[in-house]
């Protein structure tokens, strides 16, 4: 089959998915809805592994489908196309491939709701935007795809809608992505603005010459490309929970475990990232928009890395996770290193997946508990997932030997802190100090909260012994069909992560609580996703950052003739290359310290609430600032405008007014009208006096 109908047919496989589920799927079953999606999803899997194979290992060139018109205005022309480089092949193999396994995982995830076909087509749904999004070849069909991601991820976000906290985690990520959004399409009208076009293939070469543009305002020339940079990379803060815009991503944990490791992993978070780097020739001579991404990117990943370290509940512990290591992509692209950005995001998306779907097992495992601080113990009676799980964190705490051997996260990881070094060394980014330290500092506390996530759940002393499953009230779903006292008994897959707060009693599961290992088909996935935590890494960094890297991006990457940020990065210091390792290990064992050997210690901590550990489990007050602010300032503004503008003056001045006035005035004149012939003739005679008084007044005697 033609390598271009194929792709085509790849991209556009989930919306069919999407479209048989959710037109049909209350028509066809569940089973139907799920195998129809699922198998879609395997087959754009296989066409993005297929394209992928062949561009990294073939001879496969860089090339463009043309589908069909999509918005045409005058001179303005958008045209719906699949565009295949690099980039985007690399975006196909991540997207698709844990897309597909979050399918197949959902199978014994769900299997006890009774929205399954609606679940599975917002899946499917959120896929093919993601898709649509990083295969775009304009600005406009990737705006499609960013308000796609969007629109799905509040439809994941709110999929239990009858729980009143999903709703507003729903509506919380979609506004906040507003705002990002925003800058982004100011963004893009600059891009427009400077270069009469928004098509990458026009874009990208006239970039160079219009590098020296400037716009003027308020009595200063503003660098234009600095400007479109800036506006860009807003929209990335909102999509990829960056500083400032990163509220809505622990919120995203109220969806059902599935799809947070879609939108973690895969899908809306990385949107931001790949943006960055496919706009590497706009960035290369936006120096100012670039220092700002490194700063920005540098303080997220510490930023939630000190939050990840202070939560209880293992889906969030994993969340703030993702939000540090975006961080991490952002200050590598930041700091010219736009390919280990990419490599970054690569890994990460194997053993991120891996890790939440390993705490969905978990989960599952203990009938809905969520709360770290009741589990412990567990790696006997879950070992599969204890593995897993082990594998997970070994790679995103990127534990590797020096120029031998690592988990995935080690090579990408590690990448990205040695281009720091390199950046700063070489002159190349101001910011390259900063971003090394900060790397340095994320990755020692990496460490420690994942290993504490481990130790807390698997090797504490069990707190759940002899206590039944109770659902985590601050996460429950509000289902109204819940799982029977019998279902929970024989260890059926859960309906959701916890329970409703008004659940009926036969919702807990009464008497000892028995954790256990998942069905196979949770399992599956989490062993596959294992692999490429393991050897991602390995076999992949000779082609995305190593001697073969030329050969793999081929121009999708642009690099200006000052950077030599990657190239350099591989004659560093060897004490910076070994720091990583060290900083790795240090957490480890504070950790191990802390949670095995003192265990009690960290409670007997968090109870005495200093206001340093307050400030970190309340994560920098960042909500509490928010809503005073935005919130309850809106609300002020909006009473001000309403109590006083509206009613007071505009009511008051205008209808209420008149109408009062007129009241008033109709009163007072109504008492002439007293039915005596006697008073209106008096009153006539009044009315002739006065006339005469006047024309006397006026013509004279």
């Amino acid at each position: 089959m033609n390598l271009e109908l194929l792709v085509t047919l790849g991209v556009f496989a989930p919306l069919l998915g999407a479209a048989v589920a959710g037109f049909f799927g209350r028509r066809i079953g569940d089973l139907p809805s799920q195998a129809v999606t699922t198998g879609l999803l395997f087959f754009s899997c296989a066409v993005s592994w297929i394209v992928f194979g062949q561009w990294t290992w073939g001879h496969l060139e860089a090339f463009t489908v043309e589908l069909a018109p999509f918005i045409t205005v005058g001179d303005f022309k958008s045209v719906w196309s699949i565009r295949v480089d690099a980039l985007s092949a690399t975006m196909l193999i991540v997207v698709t491939t844990v897309s597909s396994l979050v399918h197949l995982y959902s199978w014994g995830y769900m299997a006890e709701d009774d929205s399954k076909p609606r679940f599975f087509a917002y899946l499917s749904l959120f896929t093919f935007m993601m898709l649509a999004l990083v295969t775009a070849a304009d600005f406009m069909q990737i705006f499609f795809g960013w308000e796609g991601v969007g629109l799905a991820s509040y439809l994941l976000i709110g999929f239990w809608f009858k729980k009143p906290t999903a709703s507003a985690a729903a509506i919380k990520a979609f506004v906040v992505n507003r705002v990002g959004d925003f800058g982004f399409v100011l963004g893009i009208i600059t891009v427009y603005w400077m270069f009469g076009t928004i098509n990458f293939a026009e874009l990208f070469p006239m970039i160079e010459a219009k590098a020296g543009t400037t716009w003027s305002f308020l009595g200063h020339d503003w660098s234009a490309l600095d400007l479109a940079g800036i506006l860009l990379f807003i929209g990335a803060m909102g999509k990829s929970a960056q500083f400032f815009l990163h509220t809505w991503l622990p919120d995203a944990m109220e969806g059902p475990t599935p799809v947070s490791a879609l939108i973690h992993a895969a899908t809306m978070v990385t949107a931001g990232v790949y943006m960055v780097c496919l706009l590497s020739p706009i960035y290369e001579h936006a120096p100012t928009a670039s220092l700002i991404i490194a700063i920005i990117g540098g303080i997220t990943a510490l930023f939630a890395a000190t939050v990840g370290m202070m939560q209880n509940d293992i889906k969030r512990v994993i969340a703030y996770s993702t939000c540090s290591q975006l961080g991490y992509m952002f200050f590598a692209a930041g700091v010219g290193a736009y390919q280990g950005a990419m490599f970054h995001l690569f890994t990460h998306a194997f053993f991120k997946a891996l890790l939440f779907l390993g705490a969905g097992s978990v989960i599952h495992g203990m009938h809905h508990e969520q709360d770290m601080r009741k589990m412990g113990g567990l790696w006997k009676l879950l070992p599969i997932t204890y593995g897993v799980m082990m594998i997970g964190t070994i790679a995103i705490t990127g534990l590797g030997i020096p120029g031998i051997w690592g988990f995935a996260g080690f090579y990408s990881k590690d990448s990205i802190i040695e281009s720091a070094f390199a950046a700063a060394t070489s002159g190349h980014s101001p910011a390259g100090y900063f971003a090394f330290f900060i790397g340095i500092s994320a990755a020692l506390l990496t460490s420690y909260y994942s290993w504490r996530l481990i130790f807390m759940t698997f090797h504490n002393k069990p707190a759940w012994a002899g206590e039944g499953a109770h659902g985590h009230d601050d996460h429950a779903h509000g289902h109204d069909d819940h799982a029977s006292h019998a279902q929970l008994e024989t260890h059926s897959e859960p309906i959701a992560d916890a329970h409703d707060d008004h659940a009926h009693d036969d919702h807990h599961h009464h008497g000892p609580l028995h954790p256990h290992e998942s069905p196979w088909v949770m399992v599956v996935p989490l062993l596959v996703l294992s692999v490429g935590a393991v050897f991602a890494g390995w076999l992949f960094a000779p082609h995305f950052i190593g001697h073969h890297e030329h050969e793999f991006w081929r121009g999708a990457i642009y690099v200006g003739e000052h950077n030599h940020v990657l190239h350099d990065s591989h004659s560093v210091p060897t004490w910076v290359k070994w720091s990583p390792l060290i900083v790795t290990l240090t957490g480890l064992l504070v950790a191990w310290w802390i949670y095995v050997s003192r265990e009690g210690v960290a409670r007997r901590w968090a109870e005495e609430n200093s206001p340093v550990w307050r400030f970190l489990y309340n994560k920098w007050l960042f909500d509490e600032l928010y809503d005073a602010v935005f919130v309850k300032g809106a609300k002020a503004l909006g009473d001000l405008f309403w109590k006083v503008g509206d009613v007071k003056i505009i009511d008051g001045l205008g209808p209420n007014g008149a109408a009062w006035a007129s009241l008033k005035s109709a009163a007072r004149l109504s008492r002439l009208q007293s039915g005596y012939v006697y008073s209106y003739a008096f009153v006539m005679l009044i009315g002739v006096a006065v006339l005469l008084a006047f024309v006397i007044q006026a013509f004279g005697a």
